[in-house]
């Protein structure tokens, strides 16, 4: 299957899952009211979406450099570590062990989940809180995000980390491609097979039930649906192979981190800090101006 067909078919399925939530969680009225101001909402997010949309751009356009610096120069290939962790917090491979219980009901269930709800998860809370009278939610998811993406690239840069699927395919099972192969064409697109650790699955996932939690009295119906969602897509990542144990809890982690970064800090803040860091690093420059 084509790319474009692939994506058409993601974008329809969720979109029909993004205007029955909609509809269901947040109501018709509050979004038409919030169409109708959509103007001043979107200037209050400026900032932060502006910060996104770098990152997510410096992101993408090199991924060809980060793989070269992680393979070809730093290469700090971690896989083993992690493989180790596992056994030994557990004795033996939570992936191994959860993959035991695979049935084709439950492969079916996690692939939805890990390619659909995942897509659904991440998309809804934007109209959520596009919808609600101030932008600060908004404007904390969008800074998470970011965090999320920054530091995850971050991490990828320095280590090198292959998923369980693509150390032992005979310990392990990649059931993504097995049950869904067309998803190969998609997740070969977008991704690396050596960005596993953290999982960013986990922890955009975890990073938006965290907001579900803050925003519960303010939609109700949206923590449950955003809890079963971002564990279960969580337990995916290790029941298709694609991550270890160690990925999800560092994806966790991460998620509780980046929340944090986009609850207390504004972009302004944050530029700030940074240029503090840098300035401080590097000292302040000579009469020269060097």
């Amino acid at each position: 299957m084509a790319l474009a067909e692939v994506l058409l078919e993601l974008a329809l399925i969720v979109a029909a899952m993004l205007v029955t939530a909609t509809v269901v969680i947040v109501g018709p009225r509050t979004i038409v009211s919030a169409i109708r101001d959509f103007r001043w909402r979107l200037e209050a997010c400026v900032p932060a979406f502006a910060a996104l949309a770098v990152v997510l751009v410096f992101r993408w356009s090199t991924q060809d450099i980060v793989q070269r610096l992680e393979r070809r120069v730093l290469r700090n290939n971690i896989t083993p570590y992690l493989f180790e962790l596992d056994q030994l917090l557990f004795g033996t491979s939570p992936v191994a062990v959860i993959q035991s219980f695979q049935t084709e009901l439950l492969t079916s269930f996690f692939v939805f989940i890990y390619i659909y709800g995942y897509a659904f998860l991440l998309i809804f809370p934007f109209i959520a809180y596009f919808a609600l009278d101030e932008m600060d939610e908004l404007s904390t998811l969008v800074r998470s995000f970011t965090a999320n993406y920054a530091i995850g690239l971050v991490c990828y840069t320095l280590f090198m980390a292959f998923g369980p699927r693509n150390v032992d395919p005979l310990l392990f099972e990649g059931l993504l491609y097995d049950a869904f192969p067309q998803s190969r064409t998609l997740t070969n697109t977008i991704n690396q097979s050596t960005n596993v650790f953290p999982s960013l699955h986990t922890s955009l996932s975890m990073t938006v039930f965290a907001l579900a939690w803050v925003t519960r009295e303010k939609y109700p119906l949206w923590l449950p649906v955003a809890g079963f969602l971002a564990i279960s897509i969580a337990i995916s990542t290790m029941y298709l192979g694609i991550h270890w144990f160690s990925d999800v809890v560092a994806g966790t982690v991460l998620a509780l981190a980046s929340v944090y970064v986009g609850n207390n800090y504004t972009v302004e803040e944050l530029v700030a800090s940074i240029r503090r860091f840098f300035e401080n690093r590097l000292g302040p420059p000579n009469a020269d101006g060097e």
